[in-house]
């Protein structure tokens, strides 16, 4: 090929090369606003006040995508829209049909408890340990602990360090007694409660399920309300 042909022939390799680069371009920027529209129409009624923040990645700089006239974004099984995530597009209207994916990442901010000084593992949490402060409710899969109560009287699972988000997974329901414990049993019924001494058969956690033996060696089951007390509904 003679040097105005190679010539010729880079111009035009250059020209496809930037016609790709502006039709990614472009699809980044339908996908961010098609982005923006769904989560704002996926937040949950009622959830608590998140500022959403949503940003798009690049395309493979090494994808050649041939023209589309339609180009549909999704989102691809097992993933959602939350943190770190990618989205599907695919063409639907174009002479060579295409998919690839966009890495995208969903930032949600809103009040949360974090907490306020190094908690050991195994330490029961009281509400001075932790303190209301904005963070990214969606930098970790595990779900906020927004409700006080979730949390306040629960066990360190295990070492919690200051500034941590108080998420599901990090603190479990607090054993109060051991078995062989003497309780206060409180059976009750429609329209009757009757209070008595039993013996603890099982240790008993803080909502949980456990055996008494009351007086007359009775065995019955019910929720352990505190460190003396199980509830059995008769």
């Amino acid at each position: 090929m003679c040097k105005a042909g190679l010539a010729i022939a880079g111009v035009l390799a250059l020209a496809a090369q930037v016609q790709a680069q502006d039709r990614g371009a472009a699809l980044v920027k339908d996908t961010q606003a098609w982005l923006d529209r769904t989560v704002e129409a996926a937040r949950p009624v009622g959830a608590a006040p998140l500022r959403m923040e949503v940003s798009v990645g690049a395309l493979d700089s090494r994808l050649t995508l041939a023209p589309c006239a339609t180009v549909e974004p999704y989102i691809p099984p097992g993933m959602r829209l939350w943190g770190k995530t990618r989205l599907g597009l695919r063409c639907i209207d174009g002479n060579a049909r295409w998919n690839v994916f966009l890495p995208v990442q969903v930032k949600a901010f809103g009040q949360a408890w974090v907490i306020k000084g190094d908690v050991a593992a195994g330490a029961i949490l009281g509400e001075d340990d932790a303190v209301l402060a904005e963070v990214d409710w969606a930098q970790e899969n595990a779900s906020v602990l927004a409700d006080p109560a979730l949390w306040i009287g629960q066990t360190a699972a295990r070492q919690l360090s200051t500034g941590q988000t108080l998420r599901f997974g990090l603190v479990k329901p607090s054993q109060v007694f051991q078995a062989g414990a003497m309780v206060r049993v409180v059976a009750q019924g429609a329209g009757f409660a009757v209070t008595s001494d039993g013996q603890a058969l099982s240790a008993g956690v803080l909502g949980g399920q456990a055996k008494v033996r009351i007086d007359n060696g009775r065995v019955l089951s019910g929720v352990v309300l505190d460190v003396h007390t199980v509830r059995v509904d008769l």
